[in-house]
C-alpha cells in the first residue's frame, strides 16, 4: 500500500495576543480551493493509497448534526479516481464547540460521528480514527500547546484516556456498520536515549510511556511503574480495565510513523532535546513490533530539507525492507504529505506562515525531486507489497 497524505492537522492555539486560533493545515495548505489538482497529482505520482479525512471541526457541526457537503465531494472522487482512502478522521484538532481532548463527553460523540461517516461512506474500508494520540496527548495535555493547553502528568494522562477511548469506541462503532473495516493506527515511533548513566531510571520510564497509547488501544497491560503512574495522575481502575476488555485488536494494522525529530536525549538535569537519527525506523519499529504483533505499515515519515529528501525516502524504504525481509509483515509505506506544510517548524505553535518543504510536491503543486523518486520506488517495488485489495491474515 504505497500511500502519500493530505495535511489535516487542526489544533488550535493560543496568539500571543491571547486570542485562540483554529491551524486548519487544509487552509493554510491550499488544499480546500485545489483539491482536485491535488488528486490529480496523487494519481500522476502513481500512488493508489491517500491517507485523507475531513475537517472533523467543520464536518461536525453539533452532537448529532454532520455537514458533509465537502466530504461528499472529496470522498465521491476519490471513488471515482480508483484511489483507496485510508480515512483519517480526527487530526489533533476538536470542534470549538467541544473544547479539547479533556472534554469527557468527547469519546461518545465521536463514535457516533465515526459511525454516521461509515454510513454514509460504505464503501471505505480503511481507517485511522484518532491520529498519533501520544503526540496528541502530549502537545496537548502534557505541554500546554494546543486544544485545552494543559500542563503536567495528569493533564497528559487525561487526554491519552480520552484520546484512546475515542479512538477504541470509534473503531467499534464502525466495524458495526462495516464488519470488514481494517484500522490503521497512524502513531508516533520514540525512544528516549539516556545521556547519563544517572539517567537511565528516566529514560526507562520514558521508553515505557511512549507505548501507552498503543497499550490502551490494543488491550495490552502495562507494566506495574505505568499502572501506578495513570492511577496517580486521574485514570480510574475501572477506566484502565476498560480498555483491556473492549480492544478490537484483531482489525488492526500498527502504522508507525518515523521522523527524524523521533529520538531523543535524556540529560542530568532532566530536560529531553531531540538526538537526531540515531537507531532509526528499524530498530524502534521492531520494538514496537515484537510488543504487538501486529501487520505494519509505515504510516507518515518527511523530511524538511528538499535537497536530502528523497535519500531520506530511500533510507525509509530501505529500513522498512529490511524489516520485511527479517520476517515483520510490512503491507505498506507513506510518504507524508502530498504537498508542503506550513508551520510545522514550530510544532504549528505559531501562525507565522512559513513553508516547510516537505512534500512529494510544492506548493504551487509542482513535483519535487523526492515526488519523482517515490514515483519511481513505487513502478520498481510495487510487485513486492500488497498493491490491489489487500486481504490480511490478522492475529
Amino acid at each position: 500500500m504505497f500511500a502519500t497524505g493530505i495535511e489535516n492537522s487542526a489544533p488550535t492555539i493560543l496568539l500571543p495576543s491571547g486570542a485562540t486560533k483554529r491551524v486548519d493545515e487544509m487552509e493554510k495548505c491550499g488544499h480546500y480551493a485545489r483539491w482536485r489538482e491535488d488528486f490529480i497529482l496523487v494519481r500522476e505520482l502513481g500512488i493508489s493509497y491517500l491517507r485523507y479525512g475531513p475537517p472533523l471541526h467543520l464536518t461536525h457541526v453539533r452532537p448529532g448534526h454532520y455537514d458533509w457537503d465537502f466530504a461528499d465531494e472529496t470522498f465521491g472522487a476519490l471513488r471515482e479516481m480508483d484511489i483507496t482512502p485510508l480515512a483519517d478522521l480526527c487530526h489533533f484538532g476538536v470542534p470549538d464547540w467541544i473544547g479539547g481532548f479533556d472534554n469527557p463527553d468527547w469519546p461518545l460523540l465521536f463514535a457516533e460521528y465515526a459511525r454516521a461517516f461509515a454510513v454514509r461512506f460504505p464503501w471505505v474500508h480503511y481507517y485511522t480514527p484518532v491520529n498519533e494520540i501520544f503526540v496528541a496527548a502530549t502537545f496537548s495535555g502534557q505541554l500546554g500547546w494546543w486544544n485545552e493547553r494543559a500542563v503536567g502528568d495528569r493533564g497528559f494522562v487525561t487526554a491519552l484516556g480520552n484520546l484512546c477511548r475515542a479512538n477504541t469506541l470509534a473503531m467499534r462503532a464502525i466495524l458495526e456498520v462495516n464488519p470488514l473495516a481494517v484500522f490503521i493506527q497512524s502513531e508516533s515511533s520514540e525512544y528516549f536515549h539516556p545521556a547519563d548513566p544517572g539517567v537511565m531510571a528516566q529514560a526507562n520510564i520514558l521508553n515505557e510511556k511512549r507505548f501507552l497509547s498503543l497499550d490502551l488501544t490494543y488491550g495490552r497491560p502495562v507494566n506495574a511503574v505505568m499502572y501506578e503512574y495513570l492511577l496517580d495522575n486521574g485514570m480510574t481502575r475501572a477506566e484502565y480495565h476498560w480498555f483491556m476488555e473492549n480492544q478490537v485488536k484483531t482489525n488492526c494494522v500498527m502504522g508507525n510513523d518515523y521522523y527524524v525529530t523521533n529520538e531523543h536525549m535524556v540529560h542530568a538535569d532532566g530536560r529531553v532535546t531531540p538526538s537526531g537519527e540515531v537507531f532509526g525506523y528499524y530498530v524502534i519499529t521492531l520494538q514496537y513490533y515484537h510488543r504487538y504483533r501486529l501487520p505494519v505499515m509505515h504510516t507518515e515519515t518527511n523530511l524538511a530539507d528538499a535537497d536530502k529528501s528523497w535519500d531520506w525516502l530511500w533510507k525509509q524504504w530501505t529500513n522498512l525492507f529490511r524489516l520485511r525481509s527479517d520476517g515483520v509483515p510490512i503491507i505498506g509505506f507513506t510518504w507524508y504529505s502530498l504537498t508542503d506544510q506550513v508551520d510545522w517548524d514550530t510544532a504549528l505553535r505559531e501562525d507565522a506562515g512559513r513553508v516547510n518543504p516537505v512534500g512529494l510536491c510544492d506548493m504551487d503543486r509542482n513535483i519535487r525531486r523526492v515526488g519523482y523518486e517515490y514515483r519511481k520506488l513505487i513502478q520498481h517495488w510495487s510487485g513486492l507489497l500488497p498493491t490491489g485489495s489487500v486481504s490480511l491474515d490478522l492475529p
